[in-house]
């Protein structure tokens, strides 16, 4: 069995639950949802990719609750009424897990939205019920479990989701190639995780979207093992020959310029290399180094990707919003200069042929070289040129990229994009995505929650509800639960009658210890795709 057995994954007070139902209570019908974005890290977001659930199902309802009936009923309860008679202080009574134990499977349905929906807040993805009487504690009992290893999927998901649209919209914008944007959002989030389990979870979301780039090798994995996934067949994760910091260091005695000769000649002659390039002057390796490395960047038969770590990655990558006419022909003294190019919004100014770089509001000032003024693409746009697309953008040669791996967010991607755009670049350049972005997040991102809306008692069905007057937003909805399309959107009908609940757009996905309908990564990640 597990290291926790899966009757104990679940809050202690659910322990007493199956005790304080009413004794005539024989079904327990509940749903899970997303209720509201307010505290979304989407800006303006309306929809959750609903992403997970067929890992549940197979992790948890399937594998572990297997292990539970296969092992000697005695054996199988014993460590449960060990610890929660521990933790509750009196002997617990297992006899109901005995009698689950007896029957051999979980008597639950769940019903279910494919896989890579995006669903709106207040419309639910899933709704489970028990399938016999005497396990109605059943359905709420996993309510924990269930919203654990859910909401973190769904929320990567979401997020990834939001990446890949802003990237879709400006290659569109800009006329880049539709076919590099799934390499342009890199999953670099592994190591800021909550544990290996929670890298894997979140970059299966990261996956879920579209987005093919990862450092995160146990998403690759999990895709395989519980998505149908193929790395043999198809393109799963990829990643690409790249250095780090300590590497670069053991080049210190011969330089930097010897480093990258050794890599691209030595070590990686063909295909994409990253390098790491600010482990001490990065303005100094572009505008110098790479050009005396220009004949054998252009030769080599791959791209060379240039990757800044430090500093503020809108302005290492897209400069400074500046004003290059000369201010000491308008003004008196350099705080008076400053002052105008905040009020002309300006970001840095000239003044007798030197450029100043605002820093706050307070007037602060720093030199800034040229290169710095333009940014890290224009600047390889000098050495390297490019071509310029169908919509009249730049778009560098692709013998050379850049990637930026770390503090990128969804306001930053796109403010990198649209200052690209704005100077005439098309967005050709990966961002890493790091677990800021997928882990600076929680339940209450996007508010979701498992909640019981239907009973039936003394054989008699009934609506239940919570709608609490000291807070609204924490309204559930009410009796069985019917999902359609209106006018293309997605929309939950309340208190529907049996018949009802049968004609929605939720499908039986589990039902009695088995999965009834399975889907893959690639079919989630083109569901994904139709919607954005």
């Amino acid at each position: 069995m597990s290291i926790i057995a899966p009757s104990m994954q679940k809050d202690v007070y659910k322990e007493f639950h199956g005790r304080a139902y009413h004794p005539d209570v024989t079904e327990v019908y509940a749903n899970y949802t997303s209720r509201s974005g307010k505290l979304s890290n989407v800006e303006d977001n309306n929809k959750v990719a609903f992403v997970g659930l067929q890992y549940f199902i197979i992790s948890y309802l399937q594998e572990e609750w297997n292990s539970f009936f296969e092992t000697d009923k005695q054996q199988a309860v014993a460590n449960h009424k060990r610890i929660l008679s521990a933790m509750l202080g009196y002997p617990v009574d297992v006899k109901y897990l005995e009698e689950l134990h007896d029957l051999g499977y979980l008597p639950l349905r769940i019903k279910a939205l494919p896989e890579g929906t995006l669903v709106p807040y207040q419309v639910p993805p899933l709704t489970i019920v028990n399938t016999k009487k005497g396990f109605q504690w059943l359905t709420n009992m996993i309510e924990t479990v269930l919203s654990c290893e859910n909401w973190p999927i769904q929320t990567s998901a979401t997020t990834s989701t939001a990446y890949m649209k802003v990237f879709k919209e400006f290659a569109i914008k800009t006329g880049m190639p539709l076919d590099f944007v799934p390499f342009q959002g890199h999953d670099f989030s592994f190591r800021g995780m909550f544990g290996k389990q929670a890298a894997a979870m979140s970059g299966f979301g990261h996956l879920a979207s579209g987005l093919v780039g990862t450092d995160t090798i146990p998403a690759v994995l999990f895709a395989e093992k519980y998505y149908g996934a193929n790395v043999d067949e198809e393109l799963v994760g990829c990643s690409v020959d790249a250095t780090e910091h300590s590497v670069t260091c053991s080049w210190i005695l011969e330089g930097e310029i010897e480093f990258f000769r050794y890599l691209m000649t030595e070590q990686s002659p063909k295909g994409i290399l990253s390098v790491v390039s600010d482990t001490w002057d990065f303005w100094t390796l572009v505008t110098e180094y790479l050009p005396v490395l220009k004949d054998e960047i252009m030769a080599r038969e791959g791209t060379l990707v240039i990757r800044p770590d430090s500093g503020d990655p809108v302005k290492i990558l897209t400069g400074y919003i500046a004003d290059k006419g000369d201010y000491a022909d308008e003004f008196d003294g350099i705080e008076a200069a400053t002052e105008a190019a905040q009020k002309r919004g300006f970001e840095a100014f000239c003044w007798n042929g030197v450029y100043y770089g605002i820093q706050n509001k307070n007037t602060d000032v720093i030199v800034l070289m040229e290169c710095e003024v333009k940014g890290l693409i224009e600047c390889l746009w000098d050495t390297f040129g490019g071509t310029i697309t169908d919509k009249g953008f730049k778009l560098l040669d692709e013998h050379i990229g850049a990637i930026y791996g770390d503090a990128i967010t969804l306001v930053r991607q796109r403010q990198i994009l649209q200052r690209l755009a704005d100077k005439g670049f098309a967005s050709k350049l990966v961002l890493g995505i790091g677990s800021y972005s997928y882990q600076h997040v929680t339940r209450d991102t996007h508010g979701s929650a498992v909640k019981a809306t239907s009973i039936v008692k003394a054989d008699e069905r009934i609506a239940i509800f919570k709608d609490p007057k000291t807070d609204t937003k924490k309204k559930s909805a009410k009796g069985l639960l019917k999902v359609v399309r209106e006018e293309g959107e997605l929309v939950l009908i309340n208190d529907v009658s049996e018949a009802e609940e049968q004609d929605s757009l939720l499908e039986t996905v589990f039902e009695d210890g088995k999965l009834i309908k399975t889907t893959t990564l690639q079919e989630i990640r083109a569901m994904v795709d139709s919607q954005i």
